[in-house]
């Protein structure tokens, strides 16, 4: 990976994730998600700031990020199982209008497994995850 994620994860105290709300990790995750596919679109070319933000969106969604868990769930350890479902089962108090709520919930665990994994520095196991979801995501590309 381009982006230095060790540096920046250096940059402050690892915050007490074992303690850490579903939803909190998964505002973390859902950050970490979306600069790690904004730098791989810019990675394939510069274009124009339309086609970036399109081609995001492809990627950066409830939908696919749902889908993302058919990917991960066969090759998760138990502790990032566990991860994945308190924030599947987590309830942020709304769903937006035009997702089922499995989709939703789905979509906030995927994120929340990202936020977990980013937050204890497992960046190896980010980067393996991330190669598996690129292939999922060129394949619905193309």
């Amino acid at each position: 990976m381009c982006l230095d994620i060790e540096k920046i994860g250096e940059l402050f105290p690892a915050p007490d994730v074992k303690n850490m709300s579903a939803l909190s990790l998964a505002f973390a995750g859902d950050a970490v998600y979306e600069l790690f596919i904004r730098q791989y679109i810019l990675s394939k070319g510069d274009a124009r700031v339309k086609t970036l933000h399109n081609d995001c969106v492809k990627l950066v969604n409830a939908d696919f990020q749902a889908k993302c868990m058919d990917i991960l769930e066969p090759v998760l350890t138990e502790t990032e199982t566990a991860v994945f479902k308190r924030g599947r089962n987590a309830h942020a108090g709304h769903t937006p209008k035009n997702k089922s709520e499995a989709v939703y919930h789905r979509s906030t665990g995927f994120e929340a497994l990202i936020g977990y994994l980013y937050l204890k520095k497992e960046y190896e196991r980010l980067e393996y995850f991330f190669s598996l979801i690129l292939r999922q995501g060129e394949y619905d590309e193309g």
